[in-house]
């Protein structure tokens, strides 16, 4: 019996930490799951992406006025998000200044 191992990449961008650091400064679209997610105020919010927190991939920023993200559900899911890739505490984060920029696969 013979098995056969599909693979399928996705429309993604896969970042490793080198890659990421020539991004910096830059807008692009990153996608991941979501692992675990932290409301801090209605202005200010985070993504943990790849991993839960401490030891996520890239963390997603969501910052602006009033944050109207459904969070119901939003664990386990696939994300991409368009936003500046950013270093925060010497760890990758992406900015997003308005929560349409997050598209819910």
């Amino acid at each position: 019996m013979a098995f056969a191992f599909i693979t399928f990449k996705a429309s993604a961008q896969q970042f490793n930490s080198v890659d990421f650091v020539k991004q910096l400064g830059k807008a692009g679209t990153l996608c991941d799951t979501v692992k675990s997610f932290r409301i801090v105020s209605d202005t200010l919010a985070y993504l943990n992406m790849g991993a839960e927190y401490p030891r996520q991939k890239y963390t997603i920023a969501i910052k602006g006025n009033k944050v109207n993200l459904n969070w119901t559900g939003l664990r386990g899911k696939t994300v991409c998000v368009t936003g500046v890739f950013e270093l925060y505490k010497n760890e990758p984060q992406i900015v997003v200044a308005q929560p349409d920029r997050i598209d819910v696969k």
